[in-house]
């Protein structure tokens, strides 16, 4: 392999690289959790290579941008792609225990980012609102996200902002999950089945918390086609368990879990090795995404579930201080979401 004249961040392959990968890869799809669609996608792999289907392909960027789209044309999945990296890949065993000064680093990283709880507030009308960028895992996120719970324990109406939230960790999506029923019974969220060892992990909501329950109160999930992953299961558990209500755009719709192979010195594969059931459904939302229950354009996505709070608390004919705040915020989310769909408007090049 020598470095592309053209591209310094490319890679030239020669047969022999790009048929080591080819190899690589189809004897790895084995690991993949559908093993009917790995099958055809392994009969696809070598019926071209032995037509030359790939000879003209001279770059490692190319080769891995035209076996993603054809594996991911052939399974559906969005899941399942071959990374390139210009820069040698490690070998690291799977099972193998994480580096202790990595974990350091890791959880550094991510308290330096608030472990991704962006913003925790009070919106007018007594509305919580907390805006979460991913699921960090429990032992990093867990004390701040009971603070955040903490913080928002006493308005009327809760609204998750996941739009921009890539997901991560069922672990901590069943704890956040927990904050929204009772701790008795628990609740059966979701299982996943991992197809490299035939076990299912099932996930349920935690007696325990540190933090108050959010209970008995209307609680709003944001999404856009960004919502990723954990942070689909979180919104999809919400809206099958008719805990609260959707208020977006359809998500990106991944469900099953994976990890990624090391392929050669310069590729990977993602590969899902597990599936999302849903012991409600039986199924996930992998391939359609979330599809919520009021659609409207991510947006203006806040202002919309704002205002259904607003006037699902107004409907409960509060008196005093709590009816005036009510009214006072109402018209002001109307105008702001008015705002917001004429700049959109405007921004699609349409009528205002």
């Amino acid at each position: 392999m020598a470095m592309s004249a053209s591209d310094p961040g490319d890679i030239s392959l020669d047969t022999a690289d790009r048929e080591a990968v080819l190899t690589a890869l189809a004897a790895q799809l084995d690991a993949y959790v559908f093993p009917e669609v790995a099958e055809k996608i392994q009969g696809d792999l070598e019926q071209r290579m032995e037509s030359g289907g790939y000879g003209d392909i001279t770059g490692a960027q190319q080769l891995a941008d035209t076996l993603t789209a054809q594996l991911q044309e052939m399974s559906g999945d969005r899941n399942l792609r071959l990374h390139f990296s210009p820069v040698p890949l490690p070998h690291i065993e799977p099972e193998a225990a994480p580096d202790p000064q990595d974990l350091k680093r890791q959880h550094q990283a991510s308290r330096r980012r608030n472990f991704d709880i962006n913003r925790v507030e009070r919106l007018p009308g007594n509305v919580g609102y907390i805006q979460l960028f991913s699921f960090e895992p429990p032992e990093f996120a867990g004390e701040s996200l009971a603070a955040a719970m903490t913080l928002v324990a006493h308005t009327d109406a809760l609204i998750f902002d996941l739009r921009h939230n890539q997901g991560g960790s069922p672990a901590t999506v069943a704890l956040l999950c927990s904050y929204l029923f009772p701790a008795h019974p628990p609740v059966h969220l979701n299982d996943l089945y991992w197809s490299e060892t035939d076990e299912t992990h099932q996930w349920w909501t935690v007696p325990y918390l540190p933090g108050q329950r959010y209970l008995d109160k209307p609680v709003f999930v944001l999404t856009s086609p960004e919502t990723f992953s954990a942070a689909e299961e979180f919104a999809y558990n919400v809206q099958v368990l008719k805990r609260g209500a959707v208020v977006g755009e359809t998500t990106r719709g991944g469900a099953n879990p994976g990890r990624g192979f090391r392929l050669h010195d310069h590729f990977w594969v993602f590969m899902p090795t597990g599936q999302a059931i849903n012991p409600t459904t039986g199924k996930n939302w992998d391939g359609t995404g979330v599809i919520p229950n009021v659609k409207v354009p991510m947006e203006t996505a806040l202002d919309t579930a704002h205002l259904m709070a607003l006037n699902h608390l107004l409907e409960a004919e509060p008196e005093g201080i709590a009816r005036r705040e009510l009214e006072e915020a109402l018209p002001r989310v109307e105008r702001s979401l008015q705002r917001a769909r004429q700049d959109l408007i405007a921004n699609l090049g349409g009528p205002t």
